[in-house]
């Protein structure tokens, strides 16, 4: 059978009902560490998940149950016991009816681990549990990086700009994804709520951060031969074989220098947000470079986003590639990204100026030039002589101009966006927007430590997926609490009659 919809309001009104039923007779008592809690899900209306889902259940069959109290359980599950998993969370909700009060079910009517995972697998647009065949060549190691903190080299030089070259040319082509579900409701439900409380920062002139983050979800690749090499002595073979987890393979940790075997997770985040809220997540393969990942993360978030207009990404050195620069200008977005200095020797050009390795000019007396301000008309950049003093003044032993003003040099950003961007990097401008960054591993911080990710033992991409999206609706959750603190304060002495 179909769900019946179950209003948010209606919720409210059985929460209530219930906690007065079997707590303490119509006065009962909640904890200051649970009102969270309740407070949490009490703001957060979940009903649309039932008429999301309407189509993917059967016109036949049993009752099933109400999808909202599904989802708000599950996230329920990840605020408070995110290390175990639903076996035991089921138990938990045996062994305390509150959490069963809180979710939305009766005492003593609990769904069972089955129906948890028949709801999960209406979230996930495919047949199949992931991305890619389990049928695989022989997985290999990718080469790590030589310094610490160093990422792990692309494996083909010139990739990024390939496939920024193919990314731009189907710019317009959309390819439907399996989570594209998942997103649509966090998109229209969750982020939606955000924006309108001011929570993600100026909707019409969005600032994105990006960053990657390793999880790890084994210890090392599990797979099944489709030959019977081994058993004719041969210890290693070419031919394919059948991986557990074919979307995973191994990748190079450079913050703790070690391989490691999982997902690169790539986090596109609000970066002018005041509690650092993720916007999209991206799963890809442990050994994709930052940039890589970007780049198709990108591309699908502009895609799929419609809540405003993204107009600064900030990005780590890591991301310092000249086809990035071409691929953000043309999406008309205003890159902040740290340079990443290749060399120490400056740049030749036909004059007797020469550009920085950090796209300063050098005047003959090998001195850097001043920064004068942007022409936009021209979207050039002028510097001027470093010895002038009170605009006339030239303390310079060997002036190169007699000019009074002094020597000037134009560089244009069309000629280099990466050395010579619109707004220089060594300007008050740059530093402040380049500040937030940070925002990105900070939430990146949150989803693995605070809701302990890499927790979940999981072995589809389907459920990572699931659980990283239950994780950021808590973030967001968590947002609107400290957002509102004040205002549920009174809510609560309305609702209970006693706290503790």
């Amino acid at each position: 059978m179909k769900p019946i919809f179950i209003s948010h309001a209606a919720y409210q009104d059985s929460l209530i009902e219930r906690l007065n039923l079997y707590y303490s007779g119509g006065s009962f008592v909640i904890a200051n560490q649970d009102w969270h809690l309740v407070a949490k899900l009490w703001i957060t209306d979940l009903s649309y998940i039932t008429s999301l889902l309407q189509d993917y259940y059967d016109a036949r069959g049993p009752q099933p149950r109400d999808p909202a109290s599904m989802l708000r359980s599950y996230l329920l599950f990840l605020m408070t016991k995110p290390e175990i998993g639903i076996t035991q969370w089921v138990n938990e909700m045996i062994r305390v009816p509150y959490y069963a009060i809180i979710s939305g079910f009766e005492p003593g009517d609990i769904p069972g681990v089955g129906t948890f995972y028949d709801f999960f697998k209406r979230l996930w647009a495919a047949d199949g549990n992931n991305l890619k065949s389990s049928k695989q060549k022989r997985k290999r190691k990718p080469k790590k990086g030589k310094k610490k903190g160093e990422k792990a080299p692309t494996t083909t030089p010139g990739k990024v700009k390939r496939l920024v070259d193919w990314v731009i040319r189907h710019a317009a082509k959309k390819t439907d994804l399996p989570f594209d579900r998942l997103f649509h409701f966090f998109q229209s439900q969750i982020l939606t709520v955000s924006a309108k409380l001011g929570l993600l920062g100026d909707t019409n002139a969005l600032s994105v951060a990006g960053d990657g983050t390793p999880i790890v979800t084994a210890a090392y690749p599990r797979s099944k031969p489709t030959c019977n090499c081994h058993a004719q002595g041969l210890a290693k073979c070419n031919h394919p074989r059948i991986y557990s987890q074919p979307d995973c393979d191994t990748g190079w940790d450079s913050a703790r220098e070690r391989f490691f075997y999982g997902y690169h997770l790539y986090m596109l985040t609000a970066a002018n947000s005041p509690y650092d809220l993720p916007l999209y997540p991206r799963l890809h393969p442990a050994s994709r470079h930052d940039a890589i990942s970007f780049v198709l993360s990108s591309v699908e978030f502009s895609q799929r986003f419609t809540l405003g207009m993204v107009d600064k990404v900030i990005l780590d050195a890591a991301h310092d590639a000249g086809a990035i620069y071409d691929l953000l200008l043309h999406q008309n977005i205003k890159p902040f990204i740290d340079l990443n200095v290749r060399s120490t020797k400056n740049l030749e050009f036909d004059s007797d100026i020469k550009i920085s390795p950090n796209g300063i000019p050098i005047c003959p007396s090998s001195k850097e030039m001043k920064h004068y301000g942007f022409d936009h008309s021209q979207k050039r950049h002028k510097w001027r002589c470093p010895m002038m003093k009170n605009r006339t003044a030239n303390s310079c032993p060997k002036p190169c101009s007699t000019a009074k003003y002094g020597r000037t040099f134009h560089t244009y950003s069309r000629d280099n966006p990466r050395l010579f961007p619109e707004i220089p990097r060594n300007s008050p401008n740059w530093k402040i927007t380049y500040k937030r960054r940070t925002t990105s591993e900070r939430s990146n911080k949150r989803e693995k430590i605070d809701y302990k990710l890499e927790s979940g033992r999981h072995r589809s991409t389907k459920m990572w997926y699931i659980r990283i999206y239950g994780i950021m609706m808590c973030q967001h959750m968590d947002a609107w609490y400290a957002h509102l603190k004040e205002d549920l304060k009174v809510l609560k002495k309305l609702i209970f009659s006693q706290a503790v």
